[in-house]
């Protein structure tokens, strides 16, 4: 249960799918902080401590909620990235996107994901896809020793 102490790291630009998730996360009593960035650019900022996020505490997130298709440095490019770096490359990385293409979902996984889930449409559906990814990555996965660090 340690890791339910551990923030989860939010990178989507959709502003509603921001509010869904951050309420799935309450409403099924995630203790976990979400950290949320807008754009893959500020998502390396934060992970990398640059920029605005300079003065944030050392460690990473025990999760990262990775849209695919945003503005600035799209998911892949974070994604292989972070997956390169062999201070960051043992974060759980879950693409969390409305793409349903086969080739983006193949170079997910080439890249190193750890997991690949379409954004449910429905509400209902989506806070349930949500608190079980919360659920799984903060409580029940046990990442290896000193890869989430905080």
């Amino acid at each position: 249960m340690i890791n339910a102490l551990k923030s989860v790291l939010l990178v989507e630009d959709n502003e509603l799918d921001v509010e869904l998730t951050l309420e799935a996360f309450k409403g099924n009593n995630l203790a976990n902080s979400v950290q949320v960035v807008r754009d893959g650019e500020e998502a390396l900022e934060y992970l990398y401590r640059e920029g605005r996020f300079q003065g944030r505490p050392e460690g990473n997130p025990i999760l990262v909620l990775l849209d695919l298709k945003m503005p600035k440095v799209n998911g892949l490019d974070v994604l292989r990235k972070v997956k390169a770096d062999p201070d960051l490359k043992s974060i759980p990385i879950v693409m969390l996107t409305t793409s349903k293409e086969e080739q983006d979902l193949v170079e997910s996984y080439k890249l190193g994901v750890n997991a690949y889930v379409v954004k449910p449409v429905h509400f209902p559906d989506f806070v349930t896809a949500i608190s079980q990814l919360g659920t799984f990555w903060a409580l029940v996965n046990n990442p290896p020793p000193g890869s989430v660090r905080q």
